[in-house]
Parts: structure tokens; sequence; C-alpha cells
């Protein structure tokens, strides 16, 4: 019986041991299951904010699109005052203008010095012929027939007419909502839009008086240079815009990708036409 009993006692030993490599080998295995479900866990969650974050950005970068698509409609020649009369032809024409006034007034001084008697009536005759005729010289139906240059007077209509066809295109640009104010998130792709001397325009913008408010060619120019940086930075917009789309596709985030526009610029015409595809969706 004692012989028997040690001979049992080394493959209780065996197994007993055999036993607990067995539980720690679950143990370690358990262990790394865990840890993995963890960093599967980890990176879910990673890229579950990753994707909330893309699609937040596109929403609000179409968001910006919409809003800011007026700016591919600007009239460069319109803004940029093309025919503006300069101030040498403004000086000369005034110049001019002063010439036939001193001598209509020479004219008609005489003719009055005449009808007191200082001058003889002949001489005051001729005075008046004198003033006639001057005065005759410088209506517009008159005057072109023997001169072809503008007179002060429809030079200073040439600009008013300018600065009235701009207006007119800057009221049709800002619309009810003001194109400068929408746009004004458009800084984060063009830091120059964010410059202290568009504040004033930004202020009027958002208080709907801008069109009404640009009275000189300075203030008109001042338009013209914010919107070429602001078309600047709409196209950049649009790159990112389209780049974070590619992206989206390439990483299978379909809600990411479905607010992708199929907007196409018209470059000769600068209109922007096409529709929001998951826009469409929806409609559908």
């Amino acid at each position: 019986m004692a012989s028997a009993g040690s001979r049992s006692s080394p493959a209780t030993a065996t197994a007993a041991e055999g036993e607990m490599a067995r539980q720690a080998g679950d143990g370690t295995t358990g262990q790394a299951g865990a840890a993995s479900q963890a960093e599967v866990a980890e990176a879910t969650t990673s890229d579950g904010v990753e994707k909330r974050f893309a699609e937040s950005r596109q929403r609000r970068l179409r968001r910006l699109l919409r809003q800011c698509e007026r700016v591919t409609l600007m009239d460069f020649n319109t803004l940029a005052l093309s025919g503006w009369p300069d101030n040498f032809s403004l000086s000369m024409a005034r110049r001019r203008r002063d010439t036939w006034l001193l001598g209509a007034s020479v004219a008609a001084l005489v003719f009055l010095s005449g009808m007191t008697g200082f001058v003889p009536a002949w001489f005051a005759g001729g005075g008046f012929g004198a003033f006639v005729v001057i005065l005759l010289l410088g209506f517009p139906p008159i005057r072109r027939l023997y001169s072809s240059r503008p007179s002060y007077l429809d030079l200073l209509m040439q600009r008013q007419q300018l600065l009235r066809d701009a207006r007119k295109h800057v009221a049709h640009l800002e619309g009810d909502l003001g194109l400068i104010w929408q746009c004004n998130e458009l800084s984060e792709f063009n830091t120059t839009l964010s410059a202290p001397r568009f504040s004033t325009l930004r202020h009027l913008s958002e208080q709907r008086r801008l069109s009404a408010s640009l009275n000189q060619r300075e203030h008109i120019r001042l338009y013209l240079i914010f919107l070429l940086e602001a078309e600047k930075a709409y196209e950049r917009m649009q790159s990112a815009y389209f780049e974070g789309h590619r992206q989206a596709i390439d990483k299978g985030w379909q809600s990411v990708a479905e607010t992708a526009t199929d907007t196409i610029v018209d470059k000769d015409t600068g209109t922007v036409a096409g529709e929001t595809t998951g826009d469409q969706g929806k409609a559908s």
C-alpha cells in the first residue's frame, strides 16, 4: 500500500502542475484579449471623433460656399471704375470753362458799360454780339461741332455715373444679408481679410448700409480689393472642401462624403451651379 501511494504522488503533482500551467495560460490569453479589445475600442473612439470633426468641418465649409458664392459674380471693370476721368483731364476742362466764363463776362461788362454811357454805343453793340457768340459756343450741341473734347460738366457727370453703376453692383452683390459680413469667416483661408482697414466695410455690411455709404472712388477701390482677396480665399476653401470629400471617400465615411457638393463654377460667367448631393438624397 505504501509503495502504491508513493507511486501515485508524483502523478498527482504532475497533474496539479499541468492544471496550474493551463490556468496561467488562460489568464495570459484573457489579459491579451482584454488588451486587444481595449485597443480596438480606443481606435474606434478615435476614429469616431475624427469622423465627427470631419463631418462638422465639411458642413461648415459647405455653408460658407453657399453664403459667399456671390464673390464669384464680381464685375471687375465696374468696380475698378474703368473710364474714370483723370485729374489732368478734369483740370484742362476746368481751365477751358474758366476761359469761356471770363470771355462771356468781359463781353457782358462791355455791353453794360455802353448802356450806362461809359463807352460808345457801337462798342457796346460789339460787346453784346461777342457775348451772344461766346454764350452760344458754350452750349453742348454747338460746342460738339468744333470740339470733341468733353466739357468740365461732362467729366463730372461721367464720374457720377460710374459711381452710381458701381454702387448698384455693390448693392447686387451684398443682397439682403450683406456679402462682406457673411464672408468674414473666409479670413481662415486668407488672413488679409482680417486687416483693420476692412473693419468699416464689415460694419456697414452688417448694418445693410454699405452700398449707400460708398460715395468716393477710394471706397469703391477698397471694396474691390476686399472682393479680390475674398475670391482667393473662396478658391482655397473650395479646394479644401473637395479635398476633405476625397479623404472621406478614401476612409469610407459615407456620412461625411454625403456632404459633398456637385458645385461647378463656370469660369466664363463666374456663376455657380449645382446642388448638394446630400440634400438631393434627402429630398428624394
